[in-house]
């Protein structure tokens, strides 16, 4: 059984750099991020409860690309297979968990501005908690299934190395993932035409709705994340297993945790400001 990759790579010092980025805007935003969702705006809205935990992910992914940074400056993997595992397992988990909770923030807002009564009910913070430990069960029993499968392909391999291993893809990888990402895309497309009707058409209805540009802005921002960051990706993976394609697909799907910080600012009013009450766009 190997203990430790391949160290044979070729250097990669483009990706370095674009990780290395990544890696320096995406940690103090999304520390600052959830520093202020926490301290100011104290989790009274389901909106907020799903922004800390998209900050939680995204702070999860920056965390992992250090040692993405230096493998691909180096083109060598210094630790074992297990580590190579976790933190590919970290990076994977945002990709798909913030997904996720950035679709549960468009479908509050939607019930906020289209049926503000009728869900009342529903949009409790006691509510987006069940939401969200749902996700991250659903995610991490995904990450143990897949990081299983990895760690025991690696050990048979003899020419793998770590963030190299896009030449194994289960089912799961292929198929599923990329069905629940149309689906999720397909969710925002509707919230997004919904809301955007409600506003338009029903003036009166939706007088009370605080800053309806930034309500529009929130929906617009998680269609970018879909169609810029996560969708190219999972169409890249379900249609080639090739690391030239698959890498700067990677790339490209980590700026999420760059872009996600712009969410939280459209979606809570006085975002730097202190408030007992937060008024989020389209009401609580």
């Amino acid at each position: 059984m190997n203990n430790t990759l391949e160290e044979g790579s070729e250097p990669q010092p483009v990706y370095a750099a674009l990780f290395g980025c990544i890696l320096v805007l995406g940690l103090p935003l999304n520390a600052v991020s959830l520093w202020i969702l926490i301290r100011h705006h104290s989790l009274k809205s389901p909106s907020a409860v799903y922004m800390v935990n998209l900050a939680i992910s995204d702070l999860l992914l920056v965390i992992s690309l250090p040692m993405r940074v230096y493998f691909y400056a180096t083109g060598s993997w210094p630790s074992s297979n297990f580590a190579c595992i976790f933190t590919v397992m970290l990076f994977r988990n945002n990709i798909r968990s913030s997904a996720f909770f950035i679709t549960l923030i468009c479908v509050d807002r939607l019930l906020a501005v289209v049926y503000p009564l009728k869900s009342r009910h529903l949009r409790t913070p006691a509510n987006a908690w069940r939401a969200a430990a749902l996700v991250w069960l659903f995610v991490s029993v995904i990450n143990i299934a897949e990081g299983v499968m990895f760690f025991k392909f690696l050990n048979q391999s003899s020419n793998s190395s770590c963030f190299e291993i896009t030449q194994f893809q289960s089912i799961l990888g292929r198929v599923i993932q990329p069905m629940l990402v149309f689906s999720m895309l397909a969710v925002n497309i509707v919230c997004t035409a919904l809301v955007s009707w409600t506003l338009q058409r029903h003036l009166n209805d939706s007088a009370r709705v605080k800053n309806k540009v930034n309500v529009m802005l929130i929906f617009v921002m998680g269609l970018v994340m879909f169609t810029i960051c996560f969708l190219p990706l999972y169409v890249g993976v379900f249609t080639t297993t090739k690391p030239s394609v698959i890498t700067p697909l990677l790339c490209v799907a980590s700026v999420n945790c760059c872009l996600d910080p712009l969410l939280y600012y459209f979606s809570l009013d006085a975002f730097w400001k202190k408030k007992d009450d937060v008024d989020l766009p389209g009401g609580r």
